[in-house]
């Protein structure tokens, strides 16, 4: 996509963007300086509606909290989706304080503490175990508090899923227990006091191409109704994963939503209906499809220099902000995120410049050689698709600079 495109979407008051109807100018007076991350209310409901609209009424939404953590947003998402997934204590808490029930929250990720499994056990969340060491650390925390935890079995499929930005299934993965010695794992621990609930599969991250997702999907309910023979009781939880991905650069194409959504019912006619039980939840976990497109990271120009013929505009903010705009979050490939000057919004493309931030490095690089209206000193920079893995995805601490402001508008 375009930038002029991200510009449509969100709109502009008087030529200048807007994020949930308010100017960038006020919300920049609102938050008191810049850089800041603002993320839209209307277009996070709007995505949640489409999302209703087109999947199967069977599946239950739920929000992956590590794509964007911001309390206020979790806080709107909670009123909005079915549950919520947490990978850390810290997040467990910022789900707890919601209005989600604690039996609708999941704790997933490799190397839980000792510590935050017993929060997990004594709050009565869902506990996503990725090994046999997790497991005797639930068992454990039960016995000691005099309850019975609530466990998930995170399975790392014996298929991998192609064209995702992040494998994180199929061959050896420090995610989940391997499909393959499951039954066994379910016979050792099936009497230990457990109430084990289904199982979990994540195979991969940010994919744009919805038939991959689609054959993905297939393969994973067949493995969990395979899976599902080995429970000591029966099937209560499916947890298929997600991975839906959004465009970053002008190069990506929108996941074709409808082919989705098509081979979902399709699952929920056939393997579905016939393989899990009609009470037992059906979960998608989403988090970057949810919220990343909501979102923008604004900063200001504080200089402008030509060096040997290329112009530069330096903001105050960067790569220690928005690290995936500088290609440093996972890109083989380095491409520009889609930017736009944004008290400018409606003019024509005037300069070709490269936008860098103000740390020491070379790799504060937010926009190389991309065309933009005339931008100078004190000018709003925006970044596009910045709702997702932004603040606390990037290095904060590196020289010692302030933290962004993030505002719900």
């Amino acid at each position: 996509m375009k930038p002029h495109e991200h510009i449509a979407q969100f709109g502009t008051v008087n030529g200048e963007l807007r994020v949930g109807n308010v100017p960038l100018s006020r919300l920049a007076a609102r938050v008191g300086s810049t850089p800041f991350f603002a993320y839209d209310r209307a277009r996070l409901d709007a995505r949640i509606d489409r999302l209703r609209e087109v999947l199967p009424s069977r599946i239950e939404l739920s929000y992956a909290m590590k794509a964007n953590p911001m309390p206020a947003v979790v806080q709107h998402l909670a009123r909005r989706l079915d549950r919520i997934d947490v990978a850390s204590g810290l997040e467990m808490l910022t789900a707890l304080d919601t209005t989600m029930p604690p039996a609708q929250v999941s704790f997933a990720g490799p190397g839980k503490a000792p510590a935050e499994i017993r929060q997990a056990v004594a709050a009565g969340v869902i506990v996503e175990v990725e090994s046999t060491t997790e497991l005797r650390r639930v068992i454990a925390a039960g016995e000691d508090l005099g309850v019975t935890p609530n466990v998930a079995i995170r399975v790392n499929p014996d298929f991998a899923v192609k064209g995702s930005g992040m494998r994180m299934g199929g061959g050896p993965q420090q995610f989940g227990i391997d499909a393959e010695i499951v039954p066994e794992v379910l016979r050792e621990f099936g009497g230990s006091g457990l109430n084990f609930l289904g199982f979990h599969v994540f195979a991969g991250s940010q994919n744009l191409n919805a038939e991959i997702i689609v054959e993905a999907q297939r393969r994973t309910v067949d493995l969990i109704v395979d899976l599902a023979e080995y429970l000591p009781v029966e099937l209560r939880y499916v947890n298929i994963g997600g991975g839906f991905g959004i465009p970053y650069t002008e190069r990506d194409q929108p996941l074709d939503l409808d082919t989705v959504s098509a081979g979902l019912h399709d699952l929920v006619a056939g393997p579905i209906a016939t393989g899990i039980p009609s009470d037992a939840s059906v979960v998608i976990e989403l988090g970057r499809y949810l919220v990343g497109e909501s979102g923008v990271y604004v900063t200001k120009v504080l200089d402008k220099k030509v060096s040997r013929g290329t112009t530069y505009l330096v903001v105050d903010g960067g790569m220690h902000h928005q690290l995936a705009a500088s290609g440093n979050f996972g890109q083989a490939i380095r491409r520009n995120y889609p930017l736009a000057v944004g008290n400018q919004a409606d003019a024509p493309t005037a300069d070709h410049v490269t936008v860098v931030g103000c740390l020491c490095t070379p790799l504060d690089l937010l926009g190389d050689n991309v065309a933009l209206p005339h931008a100078d000193i004190d000018d709003l920079i925006v970044i596009f698709q910045a709702g997702a893995y932004g603040f606390t995805a990037s290095p904060t601490a590196f020289l010692g600079h302030p933290a962004p402001a993030e505002i719900l508008a």
